[in-house]
């Protein structure tokens, strides 16, 4: 059976890596936008891209924006080859069990 990233398989940061991989290369998003696609509360949001971040699937960066502070996120080369391990290893189980 193959191998799911523990990290990635929980529903909302499965969601928060699709939405980050689906981006170009370099492209990122702010935290209002994940927060508003999502339907999470700033603190959810806030830990799980905090795990994210700490397997280096994910770099933050803090900004400011007109005087307001503005946090970013984006996928790293690692995350995105994580993520497309994780969805060919779900589509691997889903063959195995039609």
């Amino acid at each position: 059976m193959p191998e799911l990233d523990s990290t990635i398989h929980q529903p909302v940061r499965l969601q928060i890596m699709a939405a980050l991989c689906n981006l170009k290369s370099r492209e990122q998003v702010d935290f209002t936008f994940l927060k508003d696609k999502l339907d999470l509360t700033d603190g959810n949001l806030g830990a799980h891209l905090t795990t994210l971040e700490e397997a280096g699937y994910i770099a933050i960066e803090k900004a400011f924006i007109a005087r307001r502070p503005k946090t970013f996120a984006a996928a790293t080369a690692k995350g995105r080859m994580a993520f497309t391990s994780h969805v060919e290893a779900l589509q691997s189980i889903l063959r195995a069990n039609p």
